[in-house]
């Protein structure tokens, strides 16, 4: 179940943590993967990761903060593999601050990166997808979206224009066999949470039901089934991967 043969897949912010994982599992799955993100070295590791285990990964330098960069990442793979059918908007990035005091610059950098970014790599991929009459685009939002975050508003309402987004794309495409998903993580376990003082992290365990943090392959898991032949009947749906933490 869940084989991805012969699919081909891009991964936004694919150089490390959950990016990564995702890229991996879908290449364990079987798909040839296009891994984008800036960090050149951190992407090849990754597509180095992929291909010692004898999958296909290709390596995309791309800040998805640039529209021209975008276009160009999606032309070299579509030269390279000739189709694109798996797309996963994950690329994303903070900058955390009170609203009453968030400078304006902050915000914007935000939401182009977080939201804006999903949307004309959407876009990118939509011309092949609805050539191919096949396609699966899944969103990276948060639990944060859902539930609200102090000193979060810019990253929270980016995250929850992705749960719009998701849906408004799902509406659009659904006659065209392409299914648009988000999936919206939880705590997770990542080299960002490992310097957290234990009493922090014991804190934040208290609000999980399940009473521990998410691994990055918890999400990938979910990732490799929206992607797979066996989601083809979901559509505009978030899948929540948090521990019980949020139920909605």
């Amino acid at each position: 179940m869940f084989a991805l043969t012969g699919k081909v897949a891009l991964v936004t912010g694919a150089s490390q943590g959950i990016g990564r994982a995702i890229a991996v599992a879908l290449a364990a799955g079987g798909a040839r993967v296009a891994l984008a993100a800036r960090n050149e070295q951190k992407l090849a590791e990754a597509a180095g990761q992929i291909q010692s285990a004898g999958g296909e990964a290709l390596s995309i330098k791309m800040d998805v903060a640039e529209a021209e960069q975008i276009k160009a990442g999606f032309q070299q793979v579509l030269a390279k593999f000739g189709r694109l059918d798996i797309l996963v908007n994950n690329a994303a990035i903070t900058r955390d601050g009170l609203a009453l005091r968030m400078k304006l610059e902050d915000w914007d950098t935000v939401m182009r990166t977080n939201l804006t970014a999903a949307h004309l790599c959407t876009q990118q991929a939509l011309g092949t997808m609805m050539k191919q009459r096949w396609g699966r685009i899944i969103n990276i939002t948060s639990v944060v979206a859902e539930t609200g975050n102090a000193g979060q508003a810019n990253y929270v309402a980016a995250k929850a224009g992705l749960i719009g987004l998701t849906r408004a794309i799902a509406t659009e495409m659904a006659s065209r066999n392409i299914t648009v998903n988000a999936v919206a993580p939880g705590f997770i376990a990542t080299p960002m949470t490992d310097p957290l003082p234990e009493k922090v992290k014991e804190e934040m365990k208290g609000r999980i039901p399940l009473g521990r943090f998410g691994t990055e392959n918890d999400v990938a898991a979910a990732i490799v089934f929206l992607a797979s032949e066996e989601a083809g009947y979901i559509t505009g749906h978030v899948l929540d991967v948090n521990g019980g933490m949020h139920m909605g």
